[in-house]
């Protein structure tokens, strides 16, 4: 079966076409270890409460590094081994993923609070607002 190309979306839909690029139930994952625990290392993401496998993990860092949502840079030679960070497009995304986390927080049982170990993220009990200007310009 061919590998479906990562620049491709199902629809015109900005939500769909989102999905597309981070809408495994292990991505978004990823993106919060590095935010709100600072895991910067394939290790360090082994180390996860959910246990990804570890040839899931190696396929959806590759993919986010190649959507520009991570980087990497080597921190070892022999054998090479990164250091992962966000990117820009990577931070773009936090303001949704702090939303996702609250809804989660208000409406299923039994989850905790997360606070990010990054500069400049907020604690994650306030929740994000946007002005009616710039919510227009991405809704409408």
């Amino acid at each position: 079966m061919p590998k479906k190309n990562i620049n491709t979306h199902r629809s015109d839909c900005p939500l769909a076409s989102s999905l597309d690029f981070f809408g495994d139930k292990w991505s978004l994952l990823i993106v919060r270890d590095l935010v709100y625990y600072g895991k910067c290392t394939f290790k360090d993401f082994q180390q996860s409460w959910e246990n990804m496998p570890t040839n899931t993990l190696a396929e959806r860092l590759k993919r986010l590094e190649n959507l520009g949502i991570i980087s990497k840079e080597p921190y070892q030679e022999k054998p090479v081994r990164y250091h992962y960070q966000l990117a820009e497009k990577g931070m773009d995304l936090l303001p949704a993923i702090k939303q996702i986390v609250l809804w989660g927080q208000k409406h299923i049982d039994h989850t905790i609070e997360i606070v990010s170990v990054v500069d400049g993220v907020e604690r994650m009990s306030r929740p994000v607002s946007v002005d009616d200007e710039t919510a227009s310009k991405y809704l409408n």
